[in-house]
C-alpha cells in the first residue's frame, strides 16, 4: 500500500472514530474494566477518551515526579493528560 493511501485509511477510520460517540479497540466495553479509575476518567479534559486504547499504561508506567513523558499513542490525548499529572512537578508530557 502506499504511503498516501495507508494515510487516507488511517484519516477515515479515526475521523469516523472521532465522530461517534462510543468508540473502542474491541477488547473491553469500559474504561474502568482496561484499568482506568473513574477519577482519572473525571480528572482529563472532555473529549480526551475515544476510548481507543486497551490498557492503562500510565498505571504501569512507574512515572516519577519531574520525568518528561512522550506519547506516541494516537487519539486524544487520554494517556498524555494522565502522565502530565503523575510527572507533575516538570508537566511536560508531549503527543506526537
Amino acid at each position: 500500500m502506499k504511503e498516501e493511501k495507508i494515510r487516507s485509511a488511517v484519516r477515515k477510520r479515526y475521523g469516523k472514530i472521532a465522530k461517534t460517540q462510543s468508540s473502542s479497540c474491541g477488547c473491553t466495553s469500559t474504561r474502568q474494566q482496561i484499568g482506568y479509575s473513574k477519577g482519572e476518567l473525571n480528572s482529563v479534559p472532555e473529549g480526551a477518551d475515544l476510548n481507543l486504547g486497551c490498557g492503562n499504561p500510565v498505571a504501569l508506567a512507574s512515572l516519577r515526579e519531574g520525568e518528561t513523558v512522550i506519547d506516541l499513542g494516537s487519539g486524544g490525548g487520554l494517556d498524555c493528560f494522565l502522565a502530565a499529572k503523575k510527572s507533575r512537578l516538570n508537566r511536560e508530557s508531549y503527543r506526537s
